[in-house]
């Protein structure tokens, strides 16, 4: 394996959607990027893989989910002192201009609205990474 590859496998990203069908997607897209994925179907989830996974680059989710909503979960990482902060990007059907400018203030790093072309999700983690 050549460097470029090992750096591109510490990079780990989490998902979170409540759509197995959107994770999957998300997770095939990226793990052929290179990317290792972990997924989480809600936003209390998505804080619970955190927790276990300290390492993550960048966080992806859904807005609309069921128990913990996408800038519920972004407000609540955000605002905590016991969880790192990656980026995280929002990956949502949702485009009202006031739901990203939510979004945004809660801290959220970008917004990609489905269905989404895989290398611009690529691109967008790739920048997001560093």
């Amino acid at each position: 394996m050549n460097d470029c590859t090992e750096n591109k496998m510490a990079n780990k990203i989490l998902i979170v959607d409540d759509a197995k069908t959107i994770r999957q997607q998300v997770n095939f897209t990226l793990t052929k990027g290179g990317f290792e994925v972990i997924e989480a179907e809600d936003g209390v989830d998505g804080i619970e893989k955190l927790k276990a996974n300290k390492d993550v680059k960048v966080i992806i989710s859904d807005i609309n989910m069921p128990n913990m909503g996408g800038i519920e979960m972004v407000t609540a990482i955000n605002t905590s002192n016991d969880l790192p902060h990656p980026p995280i990007l929002m990956l949502t059907t949702e485009g009202a201009a006031e739901i990203v400018a939510e979004a945004k203030k809660a801290g959220a790093s970008g917004w990609i609205t489905k269905p989404f072309k895989p290398e611009v999700l690529i691109e967008a983690v790739k920048r997001l990474v560093g």
